[in-house]
């Protein structure tokens, strides 16, 4: 305060009363405080900014987009106070430990502040630098748990610098308080834990689709925190759970169906059962103009035709003789017309599978992978062979079973009226 000297000679040759002397200082340490603010956040910040945007290295620049410079230069100004204040004449020694301590807390707390965007802007690059390692193993969540840590050592610091006692008095007294912070602190602990096992195990990445009835969570990873994961359904609405929760709870990650390259189609046609018979020559003849079914009826015709030779030969009843059947043959052409669609997925399990009668009819299961994972593409794939199989049944001399509807009922009267004599 050696520059307020000429001032508060010029105040003593006017008369002026002590507390004026007083007052002036005040203004004046705050005129100091406040243009050391404007020198640093103009000057420095200035030319720190024009640096690191000549740099070619772009990631330097999250310093200045999560403002971990910007906090660090208001610890200026409170150092000016911090110091300046002692140099108030007429202050009470109290009023200037308050100060003191009141801008130490602030620097502490500024600092804690600035260190914390830091490690956002760490967060930053890390995701920057590596973008396909940071959605496989994101560290966000770490870095949640030492802000958490920072905040919490710098309060206790404030709190001690503000009512002047050592930090290790506080600490002292947080062995009686450890069960009330289990307790506020319970979801934290038991989210870092569920981020430490999903990131170490893999089970979660951002991208992954999730499925979780339980929370009604269907649909792409979007971020993965410490306390909770983000999940964009696929009506765009937001689901966030609790990190915890995907350690305590089931949930489904379709991440190996997108990986593999392969999606997979498993749906059935109700055959009706009444309609499955023995080909006849005649029918087995038409059948064969499908080149889907040429070679089958071939090796199937001269297989059959050798094992009933051998049993007729054997003087075995002509009952016993083994028939083509119209379900038989409508299973061999699906098999064949999934091995020739150019959009199923060859290299991974085809089959076409009868499953137990049931009531409602006899389920042909298809049972394939198309060879694309995209969703929209796949339903399409999908629609277009259960298009196909449902229009060319009918060759077969099968039926699908259905419901009787009101149109069934319709036709069964008039037929029935018809009927009538």
């Amino acid at each position: 305060m050696e520059l307020y000297e000429p001032i508060r000679l010029w105040m003593l040759e006017l008369g002026l009363p002590p507390w004026a002397d007083t007052l002036v200082a005040i203004i004046v340490l705050l005129l100091l405080a406040f243009v050391a603010d404007r020198i640093t956040r103009q000057g420095l910040l200035r030319f720190i900014r024009q640096v690191v945007l000549a740099t070619p290295n772009q990631y330097d620049e999250a310093l200045l987009d999560f403002r971990a410079v910007s906090r660090l230069a208001h610890v200026v100004p409170a150092l000016v106070v911090y110091f300046g204040i002692e140099q108030i004449p007429g202050l009470a020694e109290g009023v200037v430990v308050v100060t003191r301590n009141v801008a130490a807390a602030y620097m502490i707390i500024t600092v804690a502040l600035a260190v914390a965007a830091l490690l956002s802007a760490i967060d930053d690059v890390y995701e920057k630098l590596d973008p396909e390692r940071a959605r496989h193993k994101p560290i966000k969540g770490y870095l949640q748990l030492v802000k958490i840590i920072l905040f919490i050592v710098a309060a206790i610091l404030a709190i001690a610098t503000l009512i002047d006692r050592s930090p290790l008095l506080l600490l002292s007294g947080l062995g009686a308080m450890t069960a009330v912070l289990m307790l506020v602190f319970k979801d934290t602990i038991l989210s870092f834990v569920a981020a430490v096992q999903l990131s170490s195990h893999d089970m979660l990445r951002v991208g992954d689709w999730l499925e979780m009835p339980s929370l009604n969570a269907d649909g792409d990873v979007i971020d993965i925190a410490l306390h909770t994961v983000k999940v964009q359904n696929w009506d765009k609405t937001i689901t966030t759970i609790p990190t915890w929760r995907l350690i305590n709870e089931p949930f489904k990650n379709w991440r190996g169906m997108s990986e593999s390259g392969g999606r997979r189609i498993r749906r059935a046609l109700m055959i009706d059962q009444t309609s499955v018979h023995f080909l006849s020559d005649a029918e087995r003849d038409s059948l064969g103009r499908f080149a889907l079914l040429h070679d089958y009826l071939q090796r199937k015709t001269a297989e059959l035709e050798a094992h009933n030779a051998a049993l007729i030969a054997s003087g075995k009843d002509p009952i016993n003789v083994r028939r083509v059947t119209n379900l038989g043959t409508f299973r061999a052409y699906v098999a064949a017309y999934l091995r020739a669609h150019p959009k199923i997925h060859q290299g991974m399990t085809l089959m076409v599978r009868q499953l137990q009668p049931t009531p409602t009819g006899l389920p042909l299961e298809i049972y394939c992978f198309t060879n694309t994972t995209a969703w929209v593409e796949y339903e399409g794939i999908q629609a277009d062979i259960f298009d196909h199989l449902y229009a060319i049944v009918g060759e077969f001399g099968l039926r699908i079973f259905q419901e009787p509807s009101g149109q069934d009922l319709r036709v069964w009267g008039q037929q029935a009226e018809r009927a009538t004599p």
